[in-house]
């Protein structure tokens, strides 16, 4: 070398790739490969809530064919139960349209026996074979016929008793709504005992046995009514007596007189 010349070294230099940056190209490849991953990501998650929504919608059609199924089940039960309720009722109204078809029959055969009974006591037994407008032991004034009760004590009978046993014989205790049948319960009158006629009291008031109301409250010496007292008829007296209707006492009956 000769003098006065520098010696010159060369070295290389190599580049490496570090942090930096990619190229622009390779950072725009990786962004649509993001977006594609994110929209493949979006479209399985839509994909499973639409399996999840049909698998509910199944579950929730299923439900309902089962509750529209018991329902109808319910129904035709019910309706079959029903049939069968009406049936028995029309049966029960077949039998109960016969008892009353029954029992107007008895009814009707009872009448006409008690008809023809009435018909009987009013026309056979007597000489003359004609029949009279009153039974015999009663006496008539028309338009009714009476009987005066009169047994000894021991037959003597309550009010209530004594209407039953009128009524035994198709008639009611005596009434007297005008003056002429209050004088032909005295003139007829046997005995000086007292005898019941069909007056008592009912809810404060002095009423027929025929529902109709004392209309001459001087008939009755004691007019002021007091429920559990009657009415009681004594021979020669021109007004009647108040007295407990338990008290025994004899009886006068009245009915109406046949037509002859």
């Amino acid at each position: 070398m000769a003098e006065g010349e520098e010696e010159v070294n060369y070295a290389s230099v190599v580049f490496k790739a570090g942090n930096n940056p990619p190229p622009a190209e390779k950072r725009g490849e990786e962004t649509v490969y993001g977006e594609v991953k994110v929209q493949n990501e979006t479209k399985s998650e839509d994909s499973a809530g639409r399996r999840r929504f049909q698998h509910l919608a199944c579950c929730l059609g299923i439900l309902c064919v089962i509750l529209l199924g018991g329902i109808i089940g319910v129904c035709v039960y019910r309706v079959q139960e029903l049939t069968t309720r009406i049936q028995e009722l029309e049966t029960e109204k077949k039998n109960l349209k016969q008892q009353i078809q029954n029992l107007t029959t008895n009814r009707n055969e009872l009448n006409v026996s008690r008809a023809q009974w009435s018909i009987d006591s009013y026309c056979l037994g007597n000489t003359d074979e004609k029949c009279k407008p009153c039974q015999k032991g009663w006496l008539l004034t028309e338009p009714s016929c009476y009987a005066y009760h009169d047994p000894p004590f021991f037959g003597w009978k309550t009010w209530e008793e004594a209407r039953e046993d009128c009524k035994g014989n198709n008639s009611d205790l005596a009434v007297a709504h005008d003056s002429v049948e209050k004088e032909t319960i005295k003139e007829k009158s046997i005995g000086y005992n007292g005898y019941w006629i069909g007056l008592r009291v009912e809810d404060g008031k002095w009423k027929w046995v025929d529902g109709s109301d004392l209309t001459d409250s001087s008939w009755i010496a004691a007019p002021d009514p007091v429920d559990g007292r009657c009415a009681v008829f004594y021979k020669g007296k021109n007004t009647w007596l108040s007295v407990s209707c338990d008290k025994p006492r004899q009886w006068i009956c009245q009915k109406k007189a046949l037509s002859v």
